[in-house]
């Protein structure tokens, strides 16, 4: 891995996806499930929950970039705005540095919502496994 290198890829959030992590995560809060709750909140329709994101985001570098094998060590995002469920959320990753001395690497992400506008942004720092 160098610094600069990226990836980019996108993720339809559909309503069975956001159904399956609430049955993982034991998160029914009805912003994420109900329409009829979430047509009174101040988003006006349901959203993702923001860890499902951060899920995605999990599964993109253990599998894709990295790659296969990379553990994640340390993650931290900052939520900005709602992926609504429907949404292709668009994900974006970028080597920012690279340790010397072991095979460790911290990785900008950034993820948009169909809108393409940031909902979440952070660092990430993965340890490669090959």
């Amino acid at each position: 891995m160098d610094v600069g290198q990226e990836h980019s890829e996108h993720i339809a959030i559909t309503p069975e996806l956001v159904q399956e992590f609430a049955k993982v995560s034991g998160d029914y809060n009805p912003i994420h499930l109900d329409t009829d709750y979430a047509a009174t909140t101040p988003f006006g329709r349901p959203i993702a929950h923001g860890m499902l994101t951060g899920a995605l985001l999990s599964g993109i570098m253990g599998t894709r970039f990295p790659g296969r094998g990379t553990i994640l060590l340390e993650q931290g995002l900052k939520y900005l705005k709602p992926v609504f469920v429907g949404d292709t959320a668009h994900f974006l990753l970028r080597v920012i540095h690279v340790r010397p001395d072991k095979p460790v690497v911290t990785i900008a992400c950034t993820i948009k919502n169909g809108e393409g506008e940031v909902t979440a942004e952070g660092e990430t720092v993965v340890k490669v496994v090959r």
